[in-house]
């Protein structure tokens, strides 16, 4: 009977896979000074810090994923994975008007602020869903004789799927003009 329960105990363990996503994200603000001689356009640009290929960006997302896994043998040897932890961190960089503020101009900014929030937050959304997808391909992994082969293709998905959502990330600005389409944009 000891033989039958403690068999079935390891059966248990063998199944009962666990996975968890955390998420944490940041917000830093880069002031821009207001001059009501000036664009709001020409103030965000001359403020932002954000520059790529001779390019000026108002607003900004960096988000990274990081796993953990745990695999257990079973009795036959078999490895399969037995707990996935994955952590999803990002950084939106967004523009906040200080000094002496027309009307106009703090109507102006507010209406493209939230816009610009908007689009950058879909970026980090698809660093959610990449973390997402981490966690549940690496988790589904069917077990294998080889240990050291299941932890490889775990990286290794880890890694694909990452590279898949980083072009998505791309394609995502492609499709919205870098937010224009969403309204984050100044003339």
């Amino acid at each position: 009977m000891k033989t039958i329960a403690l068999c079935f105990f390891c059966l248990c363990l063998w199944i009962d896979a666990h996975a968890e996503v955390t998420e944490h994200l940041d917000y830093i603000n880069y002031p821009a000074n207001a001059d009501p001689q000036l664009s709001l356009k020409a103030i965000l640009n001359s403020a932002s810090p954000i520059r790529e290929n001779g390019r000026v960006f108002h607003g900004f997302t960096k988000w990274w994923v990081k796993w953990h896994f745990w695999w257990q043998q079973a009795p036959d040897g078999r490895c399969k994975m037995r707990k996935v932890k994955v952590d999803l961190s990002g950084t939106i960089t967004l523009p906040r008007l200080v000094g002496n503020i027309s009307d106009a101009q703090k109507m102006q900014f507010e209406q493209f602020a939230a816009a610009l929030k908007t689009h950058e937050l879909g970026h980090y959304n698809n660093g959610k869903q990449a973390a997402y997808a981490v966690e549940q391909a690496i988790l589904s992994l069917p077990g294998m004789d080889d240990c050291q082969k299941l932890e490889s293709q775990a990286n290794n998905l880890g890694m694909q799927i990452l590279k898949d959502y980083n072009l998505k990330d791309a394609q995502y600005d492609t499709t919205t003009h870098h937010g224009k389409t969403q309204g984050a944009w100044l003339n």
